[in-house]
């Protein structure tokens, strides 16, 4: 079956859309380059033209979310970050809320699975470029997780913000116990989520 994306927008965009669809449907391996020219509409030479490979296709998959979303969680963390008054909750709330919001973002959720994949794939190549690329953001996170934990020795605070980036990471999935009730609204699902998730994670982070 093929599968076609909005035709409207640029080339690019059509490519970029269509490759986030199959790389979340079919992994980055199961998608092969005839099935995304043909779910954008496009010819294997518009692909090459404007990323040159799959692998800098994949990245700019990633590249076109990320960016976005790490910006907005750097501008919240420069708010608080150094500040007398700033608290653990400030701080979270600055690393989480941004990436709930693209997750509940309904071309978001979407990448949501593309991510999912990446993280199952264990894929070398895209840790490589997620690191080189995203890395500078976690560690000005960190920088300020260990100002307000000076107790807590590097390799401890390391565990305990890996272990909050796995529970954000599946909150952001979508596929926990906990599901929007019928007669809940979405904003209101994922404030709930915001605010359990933030308490769950100062209560990790600062336990002694």
């Amino acid at each position: 079956m093929t599968l076609l994306v909005n035709s409207s927008g640029s080339t690019k965009d059509r490519i970029l859309g269509a490759a986030e669809l199959l790389f979340a449907q079919r992994g980055f391996d199961g998608a092969s380059l005839r099935q995304l020219t043909a779910a954008a509409g496009v010819n294997l030479a518009a692909v090459n033209y404007h990323f040159g490979s799959k692998e800098k296709l994949v990245e700019e998959v990633f590249r076109r979310r990320l960016d976005a979303l790490n910006a907005r969680r750097l501008d919240a963390l420069a708010k608080v970050a150094g500040a007398p008054g700033t608290t653990l909750e400030d701080v979270l709330a600055a690393y989480i809320r941004p990436a709930l919001d693209l997750s509940h973002d309904d071309s978001g959720s979407l990448f949501m699975r593309v991510l999912a994949r990446a993280f199952a794939e264990h894929d070398d190549t895209l840790r490589q470029f997620l690191s080189e690329n995203y890395g500078h953001v976690m560690r000005q996170f960190t920088t300020e997780f260990a100002r307000l934990l000076p107790q807590l020795s590097k390799q401890e605070l390391y565990w305990r913000i890996d272990l909050v980036t796995g529970a954000l990471t599946h909150a952001m999935s979508g596929f926990g116990i906990i599901q929007r009730k019928h007669d809940v609204s979405e904003l209101a699902h994922r404030e709930q989520t915001a605010q359990h998730l933030i308490r769950f994670s100062v209560a990790g982070l600062s336990h002694p």
